[in-house]
């Protein structure tokens, strides 16, 4: 489990350091609460990592690749900050707290975000992850779409 944890944790330090660009830090609430990291790759992609605990009972780290309004498509506003929508796909691991088992999967994401003209971000966004669930007795398909699932982002953006 330690390697995998760090093996995402390279991966995501890798990626984010490919490009310097906007970033925002802040957290997650919806079935729990996160840690939120978003590091922008240009204008039209980032990436998010979290670290949190869904439902309290467990440690969860989810990193994923997102693409900003996909297809070119924008959110019409012509006011002062800016709305952005967002989906991307990653993974993610997860362990309770007793550490008598866990769970590996991919991830997707769906969100909206609102930057404000002052460096807050607010988002809102659904990230499913389905995978493998195991203990020491057993391995089984897994889902998780409510633990990680529905949450709301506040963010300060440097």
């Amino acid at each position: 489990m330690k390697k995998l944890f760090f093996l995402v944790a390279f991966v995501a330090a890798s990626i984010m350091s490919y490009a310097d660009g906007p970033r925002a830090i802040g957290g997650r609430l919806g079935y729990g609460a996160e840690v939120s990291y978003q590091h922008a790759l240009g204008e039209s992609n980032m990436v998010q990592l979290e670290v949190g605990c869904p439902g309290f009972k467990a440690v969860e780290v989810a990193c994923t690749y997102d693409w900003i309004n996909p297809g070119g498509l924008d959110v019409p506003w012509d006011k002062r900050g800016d709305w952005n929508w967002y989906a991307g796909v990653g993974g993610a691991i997860e362990a309770p707290f007793n550490f008598a088992g866990g769970f590996v999967g991919a991830c997707g994401r769906l969100g909206i975000e609102y930057n404000f003209w002052f460096p807050l971000q607010l988002s809102l966004d659904i990230r499913p992850t389905l995978g493998l669930a195991f203990n020491s007795e057993s391995v089984a398909f897994g889902y998780d779409l409510y633990y990680s699932g529905i949450g709301l982002g506040i963010r300060y953006k440097f």
